[in-house]
């Protein structure tokens, strides 16, 4: 290392006792966490209850600091003690563990991490109120039954500080060697170049907005048309803002692995530049894991038993690479025998930069609680395809039950757990008296009130099924009674937020009844993460109307909006409006002529690859059968509802530049091929939109239609018009890729002639309308020049 750091240049790094305690200490395997927030609320309901029989003078979260002046930088411990009685003597310092297992097994173990963050809290605590000695108690709280136990040891303050410097020795060889790589980094970003010879129009606008919105700590929303090269424009200022201390961390969120390779590129792509930064990129568990899919039981995992025991060695490992993607991370726990998901979690605290789905800051059940549950910490969010966080964190704030998952369940158990058949039975009979009331009501109906009666029902199965689950008895259904034990504490969860913002829908289609909590406006929730956050931005190139994605993000009312230009010469785009079909749906079966006849000579008048895109599989398949009637000269592809990666890889792989027959892929609008591909130059010549792309006509569209009307008084757009114009917008966006594209993009539908779609428009869209074959040809024939 180089020289010591003046004491007023030098950083300050923060840490908790408690985490500093187990990442010296702790050991053993990884294990599952039954209970979630409802085990959390009664392990409060046990600190309450102990806290209530101590005496007057006994304090509660006291907080503790201790600051010290280290070689490199100032390192900063703090904490929150659970209890001190100061009218002992002596004074004792109390934490407090909440726990399901035997209080006496637990108190018989040596738990150094347990004894480690108590004598850590002494320490502090004694150093700060001049003390030569005190108590240390460990009490554990048995939630089920009650009982507790206290282990009580007291400490000279010799003793304490001997123990402090040791832990603190231990930390620093490793807390110096991070701090050795901070300074590598920063000075590797400040020579770092933008890594392309110039920007494109648009991309150094969007780059200085980004940077700006992260140095002040602001949320902004951005709509960077397609090609400007939104990534590279978001990744290079974010960088540059962690590289000039403006934010510790940096958050990329994506809803789409092409999103996450986006990512990945971009930072590959600064790194050839000699950008030194450490990224990893999280993959959801059931995606990482090496072992077959039956469910997630540490003790029959050898990547699981004793993960803690080596988990210190993989990380140095993985310390000196600097990107860490999904292979490598795989790679490594392999190599290390340590479970790959848990690695890439443990890996994010060291990384400058996560690469995750949206989930990891949005979901209440998987958010990254290391970072977000009770840091300030300075993180920067940087939110890719923005315009699909609406619907998903609408999906991560619902909750669902099936009466066929509770019947299929309770047939399992019947012979192995007679109780839990027994209250599975009650379940099952509460629902089949709402099925019977759907049934006299409609196929599906919402209620605007909370099934409190279900509630009861459902947490005492939670109950039952956690015990049962804790004791990891062998059972053929154990997976399906875990999902079914999630399943209801979210349940039961979701209850507990219910407000005017929920609706509960009954569904009775498709042989199965469903109950769900239904969360019509995430904006509430979204805000309240997004607070997790020091700045944010939003991203994407369809964020139309910019004031309907701010209000569903649940952004403050200052947050900025952005909207750049096209980069690309407008004349290389020929946008054919044909507002003579109507793809209405009581209209469709018999405009599917007129709209066959128009793909036929779109596609038809230059050899290429066409995509062609539709509101649903049924309307598309409608065409299909009537255009292959008609077409015996270019090949067909059509897209299946449920594609497999592979399947979805020979589709794409299809659309080749050098195809010397005519293409024409069938999809779906707002499907894995309408956004997030990249088929540039020759591989896409044009695309075909039919219809505008409304969602179809359900009950929870109409939820959601009814409630903004009465606050937004926007009921219709904010259901089905916006969400579907950025299908639309998303579909056309495949065209142009480069500044060397050139190509046809038609929509076909009258509405699209209106002012209610006009007004969605691009500035730099210049549609040719398009009333009659003839003069179809005609355009064409001068666009393509032929």
């Amino acid at each position: 290392m180089g020289e010591n750091t003046p004491e007023a240049a030098k950083k300050v790094v923060r840490i908790a006792v408690r985490s500093l305690v187990e990442q010296i200490y702790r050991s053993g395997s990884l294990g599952v966490d039954f209970g979630g927030t409802e085990r959390a609320v009664e392990g409060i309901a046990g600190h309450r209850k102990i806290r209530k029989s101590r005496p007057d003078a006994y304090r509660t979260e006291v907080p503790v600091a201790y600051r010290l002046d280290t070689p490199y930088f100032i390192l900063e411990l703090t904490g929150r003690i659970d209890g001190v009685d100061e009218s002992s003597e002596p004074v004792i310092i109390e934490e407090l563990k909440t726990t399901n297992r035997d209080p006496d097994e637990i108190a018989a173990a040596e738990n150094p991490v347990h004894w480690g963050q108590l004598k850590l809290y002494a320490y502090c605590y004694a150093v700060e109120h001049e003390l030569e000695q005190v108590a240390g108690q460990l009490t554990y709280y048995h939630i089920d039954s009650g009982i507790s136990r206290e282990l009580r040891q007291t400490f000279r303050l010799d003793e304490l500080e001997a123990f402090f410097r040791e832990i603190i020795d231990r930390y620093l060889e490793w807390a110096n060697t991070v701090e050795e790589w901070y300074r590598l980094r920063d000075a590797s970003i400040r020579n770092m170049v933008f890594p392309f010879p110039e920007y494109r129009a648009g991309q150094r606008q969007m780059a200085v907005d980004v940077y700006t919105a992260l140095k002040q700590g602001e949320q902004v929303l951005i709509q960077a048309p397609t090609g400007i090269g939104k990534t590279v424009a978001a990744v290079f200022p974010a960088v540059k803002a962690l590289g000039e201390g403006h934010v510790e961390k940096l958050f990329y969120f994506t809803a789409r692995n092409t999103g996450k390779m986006a990512a990945e590129d971009a930072l590959s792509r600064l790194r050839r530049k000699g950008l030194r930064l450490k990224s990893v990129t999280i993959t959801a568990k059931e995606k990482a894991c090496p072992l077959p899919p039956i469910y997630c039981q540490p003790e029959a995992c050898d990547y699981a038993q004793g993960y803690y025991d080596r988990i210190g060695e993989a990380v140095k490992a993985a310390f000196e690479l600097d990107e860490l993607t999904r292979e490598k991370i795989a790679e490594l726990a392999r190599q290390h025998r340590v479970c790959p998901f848990e690695f890439s979690l443990d890996l994010s605290l060291w990384a400058d930069c996560i690469i995750c789905d949206y989930n990891y800051a949005f979901d209440p059940r998987v958010y990254l609680k290391r970072f977000f549950q009770d840091s300030s910490g300075v993180y920067a969010f940087l939110i890719d395809e923005a315009h699909n966080l609406v619907d998903r964190t609408r999906e991560m704030y619902s909750a669902e039950l099936s009466r066929r998952d509770i019947n299929n369940l309770r047939k399992a158990a019947r012979d192995y757990l007679p109780a839990m058949y027994r209250q599975l039975g009650k379940i099952n009979r509460w629902l089949g008296v709402a099925r019977k009331q759907c049934g006299e009501l409609g196929e599906a109906y919402a209620e605007k009130s909370s099934p409190e009666s279900l509630l009861p029902l459902l947490r005492k199965f939670a109950e039952d099924a956690q015990k049962w689950l804790a004791g990891n008895e062998p059972a053929p259904f154990r997976k399906e009674l875990l999902d079914r034990y999630f399943e209801a504490y979210w349940f039961l969860d979701v209850a507990e937020k219910y407000d005017e913002s929920y609706a509960t829908c009954f569904d009775n289609s498709g042989g199965d009844f469903r109950i769900k909590l239904f969360c019509i406006d995430p904006s509430g929730q979204t805000k309240e993460a997004l607070k997790r956050s020091h700045s944010a931005v939003f991203f994407s190139a369809t964020l139309t109307p910019a004031e309907y994605f701010k209000r569903l993000f649940g952004c403050v009312e200052y947050a900025e909006t952005r909207s750049y230009s096209s980069p690309f010469p407008p004349e290389n785009l020929c946008l054919l409006l044909m507002p003579t079909i109507s793809t209405l749906y009581r209209k469709r079966t018999a405009t599917v002529p007129a709209v066959t006849e128009m793909i036929s000579e779109t596609v038809g008048r230059k050899r290429g690859n066409y995509l062609l895109f539709f509101p649903s599989y049924h309307y598309m398949r409608m065409v299909y059968e009537a255009f292959i009637d008609r077409q015996d000269d270019l090949d067909i592809l059509l897209q299946t509802s449920a594609m497999s990666d592979d399947e979805r890889a020979v589709f794409l792989a299809k659309f080749s530049g050098d195809n010397q027959r005519t293409l024409a892929g069938f999809a779906v609008m707002g499907g894995i091929f309408g956004e997030g591909i990249d088929l540039v130059g020759d591989r896409l010549t044009g695309a075909v939109i039919v219809g505008v792309g409304l969602p179809a006509i359900c009950l929870e569209r109409e939820l959601i239609r009814e409630y903004f009307d009465l606050s937004a008084e926007a009921g219709f757009e904010y259901a089905y018009t916006f969400p579907g114009f950025t299908r639309v917008l998303q579909a056309a966006g495949r065209v142009i890729r480069t500044e060397k594209d050139r190509g046809v993009v038609a929509l076909i539908d009258e509405r699209f002639a209106g002012l209610r779609y006009q007004r969605l428009f691009p500035k730099e869209w210049r549609p040719v309308q398009v009333t009659s074959v003839d003069r179809l040809h005609e355009v064409l024939q001068e666009f393509w020049g032929e």
